[in-house]
């Protein structure tokens, strides 16, 4: 039932000329669970999140996201969802408090002050709330770009690359509070990473792209199985480089 599912994709595509970025890409993803959309450089993760985000529009196919066609009633959807990425900058000039007071009023935060109070002491960004946000080093970029995307309690939240930058202790952090906030609030989370112990530890469903194409899809533990390998850095290689489960590489 369409109820179940947070994220429906049905035969997405997205050309520019004869480039496929996106090429036929179906998928679903039911409420609450976490899944990691992957794939090399290339594959088409960035442009598929754009389109579910509304910021491109698809060469042909459908999406339905909490029951919503989009980008026909984003509107709809977009207050009840929200973003992050180490790769896109806030204003540059203006504090780390004043970016997070923007955004927390554009999506109707309630009680700001209290918001940001709380990211501030989970994501250990307060001790830098008056500096301006270029000041910023590469990771503490990252930890209020995720600050953002949970300003409005989001029910779908994507991310791309969550902890890069992230020296390991504060990276696992950052997936504490991911688990931590989804097991809380029954969010939906996609994500994008490069990480693949970040998806074995955080994620109930991967999403496996190459060259615009979902070439392989099922729980972390289900693919390392039909792939025949120890872990998903090995199932991962092995996709990137088109080798199909089963085979035997010498």
């Amino acid at each position: 039932m369409t109820e179940s599912f947070a994220i429906q994709v049905q035969d997405l595509s997205k050309y520019y000329g004869p480039v496929h970025a996106v090429d036929g890409v179906s998928f679903s993803i039911v409420r609450s669970a976490t899944c990691a959309l992957l794939g090399g450089n290339g594959a088409g993760k960035t442009t598929t999140i754009a389109m579910l985000l509304g910021l491109l529009l698809p060469t042909h196919g459908q999406i339905r996201i909490l029951g919503e066609e989009v980008p026909r009633h984003r509107q709809r959807v977009l207050p009840r969802m929200n973003f992050s990425s180490p790769y896109v900058d806030l204003p540059q000039r203006l504090t780390v408090a004043e970016n997070l007071t923007v955004y927390a009023r554009l999506y109707g935060v309630r009680r700001v002050r209290e918001r940001l109070a709380t990211l501030g002491r989970d994501l250990d960004i307060d001790a830098f709330f008056q500096r301006p946000y270029g000041s910023l080093s590469a990771g503490q970029k990252t930890r209020v770009a995720l600050a953002k995307a949970l300003l409005n309690e989001p029910e779908i939240l994507l991310l791309d690359e969550p902890t890069a930058s992230l020296d390991p202790d504060t990276a696992d952090r950052m997936r504490r509070i991911l688990t931590d906030y989804q097991q809380q609030s029954g969010a939906t989370l996609l994500l994008a990473s490069h990480n693949m112990s970040e998806v074995e530890r955080l994620c109930d469903q991967v999403i496996m792209l190459r060259a615009g194409r979902v070439v392989a899809t099922g729980a972390p533990r289900e693919l390392i199985h039909r792939y025949g390998r120890k872990d998903m850095e090995e199932v991962f290689l092995d996709i990137a480089r088109g080798i199909q489960s089963g085979e035997v590489v010498e």
